[in-house]
């Protein structure tokens, strides 16, 4: 079991090339087009600027990268999904991308009640939920497609940078501070 994650890890950590950057794209495309307007629609998106400097900025765009960004796909995706290379049968990775999906998405709650209260209650409601199961579809269907670690890394990160930074998150979690 140990070398199958090792060796899941090491096929994953490739450099991207150009095809996994149209991944990214489309995946974020069609992210953006579903996600936009369910978040706007019930009012959990509203267009904002949500930092003071771009010292903060850049601060947070570090941050993400590496929480929930990387952490979360290596945990999601890259250990708990079969990669691309071990040529399981579809039923089988069917079945362990809905694993994978739904502890993605009960974890968000899990993590607001212990390590990151600031997400209680916004990772709590249905609408956010919702939106964070679509973004964890979108970063498992790329991981499979591509086999790199770095395809829903970015997915993850632009996606929650955007939310964060432009449209309401931070004032989400952290109130108007």
């Amino acid at each position: 079991m140990i070398s199958t994650l090792i060796n899941r890890l090491i096929f994953a950590s490739r450099p991207m090339n150009s095809q996994d950057w149209l991944v990214v794209g489309v995946t974020l495309l069609v992210y953006g087009a579903i996600a936009l307007p369910l978040g706007f629609n019930s009012r959990f998106l509203r267009v904002s600027r949500g930092f003071r400097n771009l010292k903060e900025l850049f601060q947070g765009l570090v941050v993400i990268f590496f929480m929930p960004s990387l952490i979360e796909e290596l945990i999601f995706r890259v250990l708990l999904l079969p990669h691309p290379t071990e040529r399981v049968s579809i039923i089988v990775w069917c079945l362990w991308a809905g694993l994978s999906l739904f502890l993605f998405i009960i974890y968000h709650p899990i993590n607001a009640l212990t390590f990151h209260p600031q997400g209680n209650p916004t990772f709590m409601t249905p609408i956010f939920l919702t939106l964070a199961g679509i973004l964890g579809l979108g970063c498992t269907v790329g991981y499979q497609l591509t086999g790199c670690l770095w395809v829903p890394v970015i997915i993850h990160w632009a996606v929650v940078v955007i939310w964060q930074y432009w449209l309401g998150g931070k004032e989400k979690l952290y109130g108007n501070n």
